[in-house]
């Protein structure tokens, strides 16, 4: 059988298949059953003595805990959806708007169901698709070779079975909406802790108090009962390796240099595939990228102590403030002093507070990008890379360096 198209929808949507299928193939045979956490429904359509078979088959499976975010990895499908989130992440978009929405959309499914099919069908499976998504308020991720397909690549269609996003960067929608069913939300908001509601009223205070603009109603970050912090080695380690590739990125050494540098000292395994690839290849456009990781190491530098305080993300971190003997590398310097020095970090209430304000902070420079607004008040580079490093320090989503998600 062929991949004919995959629906998600935010709906817990079995008990509505079959009777779809009914209302376009009423004379089909229909059979469900269950294999390995999937209930599969095959359908054949009887045809003539001569002509070829004709049947197609949904398989259907939905998350283990129906929510309205992702914020854990609890099920095949919860593992898909964050793999999904971070594909479309990853794509450039003609429309930084629609592509936000869909990135928040993601996020609320609750159930996937592809259809697979054999033989001519395709003009009964287009009607039947776009019933399915306009039913459940669905989207559709599509290979670019079926009568549906809207793109010659790799894409994502709305219920109206319109072109949100491809591979390409394109999009022909200027709206799409995002829905959850308030059960969800509601349970969810039961599990709330004391710390939660506190770090969030207290990020919602700073931001007033400089005349941000603030979203109330994004959610709470994790407690700090779930939370799992870095170990202040792998703090330690992370950011040596980011001193690192800094020095080349500030043209202070070569990349050669570089690899040669940590692999004296036993840690060239610490650096990441990315960096590893940065430091083969240190091209001006890398350079110019990596520059940005000062932001990263001052939040690093920030959680091991050295750094007092964090500061607002309204001007650049100046690395020129740490005192170099506290520092993780220098010239014929050996970076495991420094490593196995650090035995401590700040605890979680203050990392988990700063994850908050950020994660919110970050929000604001969104918007304010989609919106064609200028930050006055901060410093979107700054935000985002501190961001970014705070979510690695919470194991937000238990993702590695390469592949932490700055989500808003």
């Amino acid at each position: 059988m062929k991949n004919y198209c995959t629906i998600y929808s935010h709906e817990l949507y079995f008990d509505n298949i079959v009777p779809e299928i009914q209302k376009v193939f009423p004379k089909g045979k229909i059979s469900v059953s269950e294999e390995e956490g999937q209930k599969i429904i095959d359908i054949s359509i009887k045809s003539g003595l001569f002509k070829p078979k004709k049947q197609f088959q949904i398989s259907y499976r939905e998350r283990t805990q129906p929510s309205y975010q992702i914020s854990e990895i609890d099920s095949p499908l919860t593992e898909n959806l964050s793999g999904m989130f971070g594909f479309v992440n990853s794509l450039p978009s003609s429309n930084e708007k629609i592509k936000n929405v869909l990135l928040q959309k993601i996020q609320t499914l609750n159930c996937e169901f592809p259809i697979l099919s054999e033989g001519d069908l395709d003009d009964e499976l287009k009607i039947l698709a776009h019933n399915l998504c306009q039913s459940c308020d669905g989207i559709i991720f599509i290979e670019p070779d079926t009568n549906i397909s809207k793109s010659e690549t790799q894409h994502f269609l709305d219920k109206d079975l319109n072109l949100i996003l491809d591979t390409n960067a394109n999009c022909n929608i200027d709206h799409l909406d995002v829905n959850i069913n308030a059960a969800y939300f509601d349970e969810e908001q039961t599990k709330v802790t004391e710390d939660q509601k506190n770090r969030k009223s207290k990020s919602e205070s700073i931001i007033n108090e400089r005349q941000i603009k603030l979203n109330n109603n994004l959610p709470y970050i994790a407690s700090e009962d779930t939370t799992i912090l870095r170990t202040p080695k792998e703090i330690a380690e992370r950011v040596t390796i980011l001193a690192t590739t800094n020095m080349v990125a500030f043209n202070n050494i070569t990349g050669e240099q570089a690899i040669d540098y940590l692999k004296n000292y036993d840690l060239l395994e610490k650096a990441t595939e990315k960096e590893l690839s940065f430091l083969n290849n240190p091209t001006d456009k890398a350079k110019s990228y990596e520059t940005w990781k000062c932001e990263c190491i001052w939040v690093l530098m920030w959680a091991l102590e050295i750094i007092e305080d964090i500061g607002f993300p309204n001007i650049l971190a100046n690395l020129g403030d740490i005192p170099q003997e506290k520092y993780p590398i220098a010239e014929n310097k050996d970076p495991n002093l420094f490593i196995n020095s650090i035995n401590h970090a700040r605890n979680k209430t203050e990392i988990l507070d700063a994850n908050d304000l950020y994660y919110r902070l970050d929000w604001t420079c969104v918007d304010a990008r989609i919106n064609g607004i200028e930050s006055i008040h901060l410093h979107p580079g700054v935000v985002y890379e501190r961001h970014y490093a705070l979510n690695w320090l919470v194991n937000y989503r238990d993702q590695d360096w390469d592949n932490v998600s700055c989500d808003t």
